[in-house]
């Protein structure tokens, strides 16, 4: 009884055939993958177009309220000291809002640069994958 190993049956691929179908199922597995990363980054823009269209409504809201809180000020300021003429008044109460105003955007600012672009486990595969890929060639 011989057990000669050394010639593959034949049936079996051809080594360009296996390498062929590797290539293949990396091709497939990278467009998957950006489907993914693709459904993901939809799914987080209907995210924020709806925070966004809610926080519009509710900064439209507050800018009209903040108005007529600036003008109950003057009109405190114009009562509670009659020798200041009108003009006056408004400036004072409009640099105050002017100061708190410019103090929270600086504030907003400073925090947006601390937001990270894009940071989800896609894309991190994505990432991966591509250097992997670079790495075997």
């Amino acid at each position: 009884m011989s057990t000669d190993t050394s010639q593959a049956p034949a049936n079996s691929p051809s080594a360009t055939e296996l390498i062929s179908g590797i290539l293949g199922d990396l091709q497939e597995l990278g467009i998957q993958h950006l489907a993914m990363f693709r459904t993901e980054i939809q799914q987080e823009l209907r995210k924020t177009s709806d925070a966004v269209a809610t926080l519009a409504i509710g900064f439209a809201v507050l800018q009209i309220g903040a108005f007529l809180i600036a003008f109950m000020f003057v009109q405190l300021l114009i009562a509670m000291a009659p020798q200041l003429s009108a003009w006056v008044c408004y400036g004072i109460v409009g640099a105050l809002f002017v100061i708190i105003g410019a103090t929270s955007i600086a504030l907003g600012i400073q925090k947006s640069r601390k937001i990270q672009a894009i940071s989800s486990p896609t894309a991190e595969v994505i990432k991966d994958d591509s250097k992997w890929l670079t790495n075997s060639n």
